[in-house]
C-alpha cells in the first residue's frame, strides 16, 4: 500500500519518503510510514484530493465530491480496504476497516452502502470500525472494491461447501436406509423361524407361506424389493387372492376363511343357513332381570 501510494505521488510530482520501523511492544510488529513535503503543490493536491482541509489538517471525512461517481466509490472502497481493512475467515468471517474517528467509520458506511454493501459500525475505544459478518456483506464490498478474483474465490469456497454439505447429508441418509432395511428384514427372518419352530408355517395362506420363502432365500432384501420371478409370482398369488374375493362379492380374504353369511328377511327375521328363519326378539326381551 505504501509503495502503491508512493508511486502515485511520484506521478502527481510529490516528493515522498518510505520509512519502515519496528514496534518496541508486544509483538514487534514491522510498521510502514510514507512521509509527504509539505510544500504548496503537496497541500493544493492532497486538498483537492480530500486528504486535507482548508486548514491544512487531516479531514477525518472526505467531502462528497470525491465519492460522487460510482468509479470514486470504487476506489475510496479499495485504498480504504488496502490502507487500514482486513479480513478473516472462514469458519468466522469478519471485514473490519479501522479509522481513527467515529465519523470516517460512518463514511465508510455510507460510501459501502452506495455501493450495496451493508455494513456495520463500533467503537473500541481508541478507534472506529466499519465491519461485516456476513459472507454476503463481505462479497458486496469486496466486489465493489473491484477484487472481483478474491469475490469469485469465495463464491467458489461457499459452492464447494454446500456440495460436500449435500454430499454428507445423502450418505447419512442412505447408511440409515440401510440400518432400517437390515433391522427390518432381521425381523422378518426371525419371525419366520419362530412360526417354523411352533409348527405353523405350514397352516398359514399360501402368500404369506411364498413370503416367508421368499424371506429365507432373500434375507438382506428390503419388504418392497422384487425378487425376481420368485418375487412376480409371489404378487401374482397374492393378486389372485385378493381377486377371488372380489368375485364373490366381497373384500378380499387374504387367505382367511369366511363363515357363512346371514341375511335378513324381508318380514325381519333372521335368514339361517338352512333355510328356516328366526323371528326377531321383541324389544325389551333382552332387559329382563
Amino acid at each position: 500500500m505504501a509503495r502503491r501510494a508512493y508511486s502515485i505521488l511520484k506521478e502527481l510530482r510529490i516528493a515522498s519518503e518510505i520509512r519502515t520501523y519496528h514496534r518496541t511492544a508486544f509483538d514487534h510488529a514491522a510498521r510502514t510510514q510514507l512521509l509527504v513535503e509539505g510544500s504548496a503543490h503537496a497541500i493544493d493536491v492532497l486538498t483537492q484530493a480530500g486528504v486535507l482541509g482548508d486548514a491544512g489538517l487531516p479531514l477525518d471525512r472526505p467531502p462528497g465530491k470525491v465519492v460522487a461517481r460510482p468509479c470514486c466509490r470504487s476506489a475510496y472502497l479499495r485504498g480504504a480496504f488496502l490502507g487500514a481493512g482486513s479480513l478473516s475467515g472462514p469458519a468466522s468471517p469478519h471485514l473490519e476497516i479501522r479509522t481513527p474517528l467515529h465519523g470516517g467509520a460512518a463514511f465508510v458506511r455510507s460510501v459501502a452502502s452506495a455501493t450495496g454493501a451493508r455494513l456495520r459500525v463500533a467503537d473500541r475505544g481508541s478507534h472506529s470500525i466499519a465491519y461485516a459478518k456476513s459472507w454476503e456483506a463481505i462479497e458486496a464490498y469486496l466486489a465493489a472494491a473491484g477484487a472481483s478474483d478474491t469475490v469469485l474465490a469465495l463464491e467458489e469456497r461457499a459452492l464447494v461447501a454446500e456440495l460436500r454439505a449435500e454430499a454428507n447429508r445423502l450418505a447419512n441418509a442412505d447408511h440409515a436406509n440401510l440400518v432400517r432395511q437390515s433391522r427390518s428384514a432381521r425381523t422378518q427372518l426371525d419371525a419366520v423361524h419362530r412360526l417354523e419352530r411352533e409348527g405353523v408355517l405350514d397352516g398359514l395362506a399360501p402368500p404369506l407361506q411364498a413370503a416367508a420363502a421368499l424371506r429365507r432365500r432373500h434375507p438382506s432384501l428390503s419388504s418392497r424389493e422384487p425378487a425376481g420371478d420368485e418375487g412376480r409370482d409371489g404378487r401374482s398369488a397374492r393378486s389372485s387372492g385378493r381377486a377371488r374375493g372380489a368375485d364373490r362379492g366381497g373384500a378380499p380374504t387374504h387367505g382367511l376363511k369366511r363363515g357363512p353369511r346371514r341375511t335378513h328377511t324381508p318380514h325381519g327375521g333372521l335368514a339361517l343357513p338352512g333355510g328356516g328363519t328366526r323371528p326377531r326378539p321383541p324389544l325389551g326381551a333382552g332387559a329382563r332381570s
